[in-house]
């Protein structure tokens, strides 16, 4: 594949992954927990986020095309080059994978989270990959779903504090 190639195929990946992931996250997420509130609202949107990182992991597996550039940041665990930068960050990235899983379950999916501690690639899910999607999964739906909870809420606190000043 030449460069221009793989340039297109990342950027088409990363467009496509970007703009599901925030309407997702930005639209349907908050309206969901606004409209059946905590309890509820987590159990839907844990379903829907659970079966969208399940189909994409299939379709990862499936196109054996890394169109995220996933296998190229593990590969930096074991930078032999000559950067420091280089060093520091394959350092950080073999330190501690408890500690980065939970962390990259806040800010990423379950589909990334889970592509990027996987063992290999493209080959479906061992034991240890569904140990790291469900934990990934639970962390990022309980994260999401409090973070929208309490924006809903704050929002609802502002109208209600401006309806009684203009009142």
């Amino acid at each position: 594949m030449t460069l221009k190639n793989r340039i297109a195929e990342l950027t088409l990946g990363h467009t496509v992954n970007q703009t599901v992931n925030y309407l997702f996250d930005y639209g349907l997420y908050p309206l969901v927990i606004f409209w059946l509130g905590l309890g509820r609202g987590f159990v839907v949107m844990a379903g829907l986020s659970f079966l969208a990182c399940w189909l994409q992991m299939r379709f990862y597996d499936w196109s054996k095309r890394d169109w995220l550039g996933i296998e190229a940041v593990k590969s930096l665990k074991n930078y032999a080059g000559e950067s420091r930068a280089g060093h520091l960050l394959a350092w950080a990235l073999r330190r501690s994978e408890p500690v980065a899983c939970v962390l990259l379950s806040v800010y990423f999916d379950p589909f990334i989270v889970t592509a990027y501690f996987r063992r290999g690639s493209f080959g479906g899910m061992t034991r240890r990959d569904w140990r790291i999607f469900l934990l990934s999964w639970f962390i990022g739906n309980a994260w999401w779903s409090v973070a929208c909870f309490t924006g809903i809420s704050a929002v609802e606190w502002v109208w209600q504090a401006a309806k009684q000043l203009f009142q």
